[in-house]
């Protein structure tokens, strides 16, 4: 467990804070996507990361622009900006910025006034790849390289419209939840082997061993480890989870499809984790490049205004307990929770609380990742503010050129060493039905 001090220094984000300073080394997901600023010109969105309230807006030239969330003549919302001609004016008094926050325009002052070259408002740079813009929010001039996850080095062509999910709780529990493979044979799992008619991803899991070995192996670029259960008398079935420094993580699911997950902290209580989805043999059908909204089934997404912490939220959600059926606990799904996008997840780590009292754990030996991760992340932050360390993914984006993977093996094998091939994303090597070792 972790003590008082070590939880807020790992859960807080804002400015300042240990673990902000370090989550802001990165570039990160915006949890806006491209197609929600459709056109140059269009409408601006307001926008809330680590704490900090923003506004995020297509230029004329089409660029995306990320800018504080505050005029600085004198605080007006820049929400209500007009935003024409390659900037956001400010309907106050009419300043107006460009998308590297200068101001460009000063109507209101004479016109042989320089005022406007000594003020402007804070801004991000951002970059936009298939179909998501990012921002980076260090103090760098010169930002470091975008992260080498095959999301931003794959064509578009082969790339899910990313999908979005919304929990009401700290990043950190979020993240937990997915690098924690023994959950799955509980949270996740039906109470029969065969898939029931109807349930989203048939019910999810069944598993005939349920208490997994849990390894696992640093690396440079974060960790893997492996969730290891009995598959027959004379074989082991690995389920690997890669953990990327410092906010993403990809769950193996075999096939063609590579999926990744990036947490993203809105504030200390708020969080959307972005999936991310890509084929490796062939284009996305039409409908991958649309929005998915993974709670359809069962309400779909609320309604959606313009407060940042509005999206992505179920329809299912704690005010009508995540529609948990009693019935459907005692003869279909473990938790009676429906198993529709991140539904259960989301469930079980909002019932902890916005930010869970570590002070209180208990952990076992299934909980091995999430003590090392927790770990790696409170060394890295400190080094950074301590002795001016900068962790080596923020300027080596090739480290996290990585993937999951499930496979069967001898018992005795070296697990790391059998799946490296399998592990690099590079390598071109991808298990398909890790049962015959088919590879495409």
């Amino acid at each position: 467990m972790l003590s008082q001090e070590e939880n807020d220094l790992i859960c807080r984000v804002g400015p300042g804070t240990l673990m902000g300073d370090f989550l802001r080394q990165y570039w990160l997901p915006s949890t806006i996507t491209s197609a929600m600023l459709p056109s140059p010109d269009c409408p601006p969105l307001r926008l809330r990361i680590m704490g900090e309230d923003l506004i995020v807006f297509r230029a004329t030239s089409g660029t995306a622009g990320i800018v504080a969330n505050a005029c600085p003549h004198r605080g007006a919302s820049l929400f209500f900006g007009r935003n024409e001609e390659e900037g956001l004016r400010c309907v106050y008094h009419g300043w107006k910025f460009d998308t590297a926050g200068v101001c460009v325009d000063m109507p209101s002052e004479p016109a042989e006034s320089n005022f406007k070259n000594k003020v402007s408002v804070k801004a991000y740079p951002t970059q936009e790849v298939n179909g998501m813009i990012w921002v980076y929010m260090g103090s760098r001039e010169t930002p470091p390289p975008l992260p080498g996850l095959e999301c931003n080095t794959a064509p578009q062509s082969m790339c899910w419209e990313p999908q979005m999910f919304f929990y009401d709780c700290n990043w950190l529990q979020a993240i937990e939840g997915d690098i924690d493979s023994a959950h799955i044979d509980y949270l996740h799992a039906r109470l029969s082997a065969e898939p029931i008619p109807g349930a989203a991803n048939g019910g999810g899991f069944y598993n005939e061993d349920r208490a997994p070995k849990i390894l696992v192996h640093r690396t440079d670029y974060g960790a893997v480890y492996a969730g290891v259960r009995k598959w027959d008398d004379e074989t082991l079935h690995y389920r690997l989870t890669q953990f990327c420094m410092p906010v993403y993580d990809m769950i193996a699911g075999g096939g063609p499809t590579v999926g990744l997950q990036v947490t993203v902290p809105l504030d200390d209580d708020h969080t959307v984790q972005i999936r991310f989805l890509v084929n490796l043999k062939e284009p996305v059908p039409p409908e991958g490049h649309e929005l998915r909204d993974p709670y359809k089934r069962i309400g779909g997404y609320e309604n959606m205004t313009s407060n940042p912490l509005s999206r992505w939220r179920s329809y299912a959600n704690r005010e009508n307990d995540y529609m948990l059926d009693y019935d459907v606990q005692r003869g279909k799904l473990f938790t009676g929770i429906p198993t529709d996008g991140k539904l259960q997840d989301i469930g079980i780590v909002e019932s902890m609380g916005n930010i869970y009292t570590r002070t209180r754990e208990h952990l076992g030996t299934s909980d091995g990742m999430i003590i090392a991760v927790r770990r790696m992340l409170l060394s890295a932050a400190k080094a950074l503010r301590e002795k001016g360390t900068i962790h080596p993914t923020v300027d080596h984006p090739e480290l996290y050129a990585v993937r999951p993977v499930e496979i069967l093996l001898k018992p005795g094998v070296d697990w790391v060493e059998a799946t490296e091939q399998y592990r690099r994303s590079d390598s071109r090597v991808r298990l398909a039905n890790f049962v015959t070792a088919e590879l495409i």
